[in-house]
């Protein structure tokens, strides 16, 4: 029997039930169809949640939806149910400028969020073509991305928590403004889970500065393949345009005859190129870039001689959607991606296989990222054209998937896409994520029928071994998913760890320790598309080693000459240069691991875009060891910068360079750290590193230099140890009987906290503070255990207060301190033990959370 919807108890202004006005709600901008039983519009999380529950309660499935700009169908109600949509909650709650980050609604519009962010200086990088009209809850949904990801990234970048509506009803909080929550990533996990997993009402955001100029350029190419080549060959010169979009000539013929804006129609092929920074660097950037353009045949190079010049290219680039309309009813966009380099080989493929099915097309891309997206003209009305395009999807998918690359790189899976997900991934992935949904929404509640299909093949397992000694080191993924199936039947703890020595010591009587010593090296170097693929076991500073050598860096840093890619990896140890390049969450491409039940699984690809199913990588990031064994590590690469630059500052205490360090706190662009620290002879400093162009380094020194002696610094001088260098030293100096604690709040209120905490409570310990993540770093000497646990219990309080945390990062002995008033408390703990209970049965890993 259909339910009231008045018994809902909301304003009929909240509710729609007419089928006439339901009709608009039955697709999105793609091509599937499905029929809501209504549409509800929230006002905020308590409506989400008693709607929810009213949902539950009558067994009517519950689909999010925004300004249905999607084209995968994920927001269309396939199978039924309630819309939730979501343009009512629609409030930017905060931006802070010195915290560089804000809160905002899920109805929030991404550009109006930007302008509101542009207007303090600041910049939210994600810019969908559907900008103009898309929500914040949607980009998050599809975890979109846009022109501008290629240099800084997608919408996961940039979303440091949510506030979500789970299945059952319940309000989530997870994440928050501080870095670094010590709690599995579940916000991660959410974004581009296409509200399959919760529904999001707000979301804490990261901002950037916006960057002071910006130059756009436009060049031709006599063929789709020398633009691709062209493309490659600028990311294998160390280059980092901000944009590298491609337009094929029938594209910028739709687009010139609907919004005439002048673009090369004679051309075969075009790119726009955009590079930013400061005034000084951008003739030099755009003269290498254009040395390296038309060596690879590339010809009519244009330059945008104003922003009115400027908007008008990218008013073109945004608009090419509303001039296909000019040359066939509809048209069929797909969304795959590939690792660069195979670009041009990509194109080609493509065009051969349209040619077999008679289609036309027209290309119009983000060639930066390697996110192609044909478009296919169509008619909605012809069967049998549309067998034809659909067969050609398929043949696409399946080029890309072959190059490794993903069968969507920013639209989504939704429903267009759910056939191609076994293609793509394995069994045991599939069922991995699988898990995930059941984990989150087990009754399949929230958009049930999208991302996975509902079918999927038995995932392989491997068989369990005999267990030989205490100690193994597994040469390969495989094996160790046979040992720790193996552990699993004889419900025997593991250990993981790199160092054989240093976890025998701690070694929980019976355990096994699983070492990834034999697990080292480097397995595939890919320089043109900026990824590496390593073992878990192999030293950071080989690694960085091997890659310095190519010009390259992964940004990271360890303070221990024997910490492991897979070590740092788990237990997310970020540096101070985490400002500048991301942490760990935002440089791992794939993972690949062996379960406690005997799965492997390879979370990711080595694409920057991919938005194929649940973003398992984030789960292991942080995990510390209790979700299964990291094996090998795929890790995007950076150019290594042509100049760094530190300048150091003498200062009277830790507050007052907490004060002057945010007096610099807009002028950072470049900036890659900055800390405050003590040295040997009891003096603070603050030490500010900045790297990158050489000219825009020098810019940035000089603004900086200009905020501190105008906040009443008189001395500056400049240090060849960087704040990232420091921050190692501080953390390598804690001994043996040290306890080190990190704690995190939100970076704006750095300087609250400080004043929070009790004259004992700062004098006892040494400190670091990382000023720009918001970051503590203390070491305190262990003379008795209850007056260090009191001691700690003062430093977590403050930071708890301020939606931050204190957690540990070592001490001699670990489990004696990792009490409840100590460990983190997380909104997500039910969900965590469901996954763990589906993953580890035997609760063989538990042990690796304990020695954390």
């Amino acid at each position: 029997m259909r339910p009231s919807f008045i018994d809902m108890g909301f304003p009929s202004r909240q509710l729609i039930t007419d089928p006439a006005e339901l009709i608009t709600f039955e697709v999105d901008a793609g091509f599937d169809r499905g029929k809501p039983d209504a549409v509800f519009y929230p006002e905020n999380a308590a409506d989400v949640s008693k709607f929810v529950r009213w949902a539950r309660a009558n067994g009517l499935p519950v689909v999010a939806r925004g300004a249905g700009t999607g084209l995968s169908g994920g927001a269309v109600p396939e199978r039924g149910g309630v819309i939730a949509e979501f343009a009512r909650v629609k409030k930017i709650v905060e931006l802070n400028p010195i915290g560089r980050n804000g809160v905002v609604q899920s109805g929030v519009v991404n550009l109006a969020l930007d302008t509101a962010a542009k207007q303090l200086g600041l910049y939210y990088p994600p810019d969908p073509s559907s900008g103009r009209s898309s929500l914040i809850g949607g980009n998050l949904g599809e975890n979109a991305g846009g022109p501008h990801c290629f240099k800084y990234g997608v919408t996961t970048n940039y979303i440091t928590g949510v506030e979500a509506v789970l299945a059952d009803g319940r309000i989530l909080r997870i994440g928050g403004q501080a870095f670094d929550y010590p709690e599995l990533d579940l916000t991660g996990l959410i974004v581009g889970s296409e509200g399959t997993l919760a529904l999001v009402t707000e979301a804490s955001i990261r901002l950037i500065r916006n960057p002071p100029a910006v130059k756009t350029m436009m060049v031709s190419f006599r063929s789709d393949e020398a633009a691709g080549a062209a493309v490659s060959a600028i990311i294998a010169a160390g280059l980092t345009p901000a944009t590298l979009e491609m337009m094929d000539q029938k594209v910028m013929g739709m687009i010139e005859a609907y919004v005439q804006v002048g673009l090369p129609v004679t051309a075969q092929a075009a790119l726009i190129v955009e590079v930013d920074g400061y005034p000084a660097s951008l003739d030099s950037q755009a003269e290498e870039i254009a040395d390296i353009l038309t060596a690879h045949g590339g010809y009519d190079l244009r330059i945008a001689q104003s922003e009115e010049e400027r908007q008008r290219i990218w008013y073109g680039r945004k608009s090419a959607a509303g001039a296909f309309s000019r040359l066939a009813p509809a048209f069929y966009l797909v969304d795959v991606t590939v690792p660069r380099s195979f670009l041009a080989e990509t194109l080609r493929e493509i065009g051969q296989a349209l040619a077999r099915y008679d289609l036309e097309t027209g290309h119009v891309f983000h060639a930066g990222d390697g996110n192609l997206h044909p478009c296919i003209l169509c008619d909605p009305k012809n069967a049998a054209q549309m067998e034809r395009v659909f067969a050609a999807t398929h043949e696409i998918v399946a080029i890309c998937i072959a190059k490794d690359g993903s069968i969507t790189g920013e639209h989504g899976v939704g429903i267009e896409k759910r056939a191609h997900m076994p293609a793509m991934y394995s069994a045991a992935e599939l069922s991995a994520m699988r898990d995930v949904k059941l984990a989150f929404d087990p009754d399949n509640l929230l958009n049930p029928g999208k991302v996975l299909p509902d079918d999927l093949p038995e995932p392989m397992r491997a068989a369990p071994i005999p267990l030989t000694g205490d100690v193994i080191a597994p040469r390969s993924a495989e094996e160790a998913a046979a040992i720790l199936a193996a552990c699993t039947a004889e419900k025997r703890c593991v250990q993981i760890g790199a160092s054989v020595e240093r976890f025998s010591k701690s070694l929980e009587t019976g355990a096994l320790l699983l070492s990834t010593h034999e697990l080292r090296g480097v397995q595939h170097f890919a320089p043109d598309d900026l990824y590496i693929i390593v073992g878990a076991g192999t030293p950071l500073a080989e690694l960085a080693k091997f890659l310095v050598a190519h010009g390259f860096q992964a940004p990271f840093a360890a303070p221990w000459p024997d910490a492991t890619v897979g070590g740092l990896l788990a237990t997310n140890l970020n540096a101070p240069l985490r400002m500048r390049y991301g942490g760990w969450r935002d440089n791992v491409l794939a993972v690949q691991a062996a379960l406690p039940d005997g799965r492997v699984i390879r979370a990711g690809r080595p694409v920057v875009k991919n938005v194929a199913g649940y973003d398992l990588v984030k789960l292991f990031v942080g995990s510390h060891g209790t979700l299964g064994m990291i094996t090998a590590v795929t890790l995007k690469l950076t150019p290594l910068p042509r100049l760094q630059q530190t300048l150091q500052v003498t200062i009277g205490d830790v507050l007052q360079g907490i004060r002057w360090a945010q007096a610099t706190t807009a002028c950072w662009l470049m900036t890659a750290g900055v800390v405050i620290d003590r040295d040997a002879s009891g003096r603070h400093h603050l030490t500010i590193t900045i790297e990158g162009l050489p000219e825009d380094v020098r810019s940035e020194a000089e603004e900086i230099t200009a905020a501190l002696h105008k906040a009443g610094v008189c001395d500056i001088s400049v240090s060849e140890h960087t704040a990232t260098a420091r921050w190692c030293d501080h953390l390598h100096a804690a001994g043996d009987h040290d306890l080190l604690l990190r704690v995190g709040v939100p970076p704006q209120h750095l300087a609250l906290y400080w004043q929070m905490l009790p004259e004992d409570v700062r004098s006892a310990g040494s400190w670091l503070v990382d000023v720009a993540s918001g970051l503590l770093f203390v070491r305190l000497r262990i003379e008795e255990s209850s007056a260090a646990t009191h001691w700690m219990e003062q430093v977590r309080q403050p930071a708890t207060a301020l939606r931050g945390y204190a957690a540990l990062q070592s001490s001699p002995d670990i489990t004696q301190f990792a009490d409840n008033r100590l460990v983190h408390q997380s909104d997500g703990v039910e969900i965590v033990n469901r996954l763990m209970q589906r993953w580890d049965c035997a609760g063989i890993l538990t042990a690796n959370w304990q020695h954390r």
